[in-house]
């Protein structure tokens, strides 16, 4: 089982710790395409309109600065990078040390400066978009949609693909259907079911918990997903076909 999740908004920086190496994250063949986006990103941060092109406020122009200096930047492992409501949810740092490994091994970020990473990886913070376009790369999803399909396909043979992405990180890659499967949030009440996005996060962050942290075999099928997240919520699998996933509704009361 892999668990694909989307970096957070917000990110804590490092305090210490040595700068990233490119050569020592996971999937080593994005490490081109990686040193493209760092100096493009890095070119265009630096620029006077650099927070309308990243599409971002003047509370973040921090972080926008530090963007151009990533090179040099204290990196930590990813998750203790990657903060907000999904992490939260998810808990690493109270997970046991066997749970942080399963974590470690199961969880995939898609990211619009690094492609694809492993939970532990090591990154610096940094303010980065997907939903970007920058300079000679153009939109970063549209970038990264070959190289993240070579570079993952081996890696993901075989497993089960939880899809805890959001629209905007999913459009970078495309993982096989037969074995995906996306996961949705929605809330109900009076029979009217509305779909949800704040509480999607942490919901979807607690079931990449749930299934990190509980004992006994992973999920290898849709349906065998669909009745470990059964164990806490109300769930509907809607099968997939040829190119579409399948979906895992997780129904909230109202």
């Amino acid at each position: 089982m892999l668990i694909l999740l989307p970096p957070s908004e917000g990110k804590t920086p490092a305090a210490k710790g040595a700068p990233v190496a490119l050569e020592e994250l996971h999937f080593p063949e994005l490490a081109p395409a990686r040193l493209e986006v760092l100096e493009a990103l890095a070119h265009v941060s630096g620029h006077e309109d650099a927070l309308a092109r990243l599409g971002v406020g003047a509370s973040l122009s921090e972080d926008v600065a530090r963007n151009t200096r990533l090179h040099a930047e204290p990196a930590v492992a990813a998750h203790k990078i990657y903060s907000g409501v999904l992490y939260d949810a998810l808990g690493y740092a109270s997970m046991t040390p066997a749970q942080r490994r399963k974590a470690d091994d199961a969880v995939v970020v898609i990211s619009g400066l690094w492609g694809a990473l492993g939970f532990a990886d090591r990154i610096p913070a940094y303010r980065l978009s997907m939903s970007v376009g920058l300079p000679g790369l153009g939109k970063l999803a549209s970038y990264w949609k070959p190289k993240l399909a070579q570079a993952l396909a081996e890696h993901a043979e075989g497993h089960l693909l939880v899809d805890c992405r959001s629209s905007t990180y999913a459009a970078a890659w495309a993982p096989p259907a037969e074995r995906t499967v996306a996961v949705n949030v929605f809330t109900e009440a009076n029979g009217k079911r509305t779909v949800v996005s704040h509480f999607a996060k942490h919901t979807r962050g607690e079931l990449a918990r749930h299934l990190i942290t509980r004992r006994g075999k992973a999920p290898a099928t849709p349906e065998q997903l669909a009745a470990t997240a059964g164990e806490h919520w109300s769930v509907e699998l809607v099968p997939g076909t040829a190119r579409k996933p399948h979906a895992l509704n997780v129904i909230l009361p109202g």
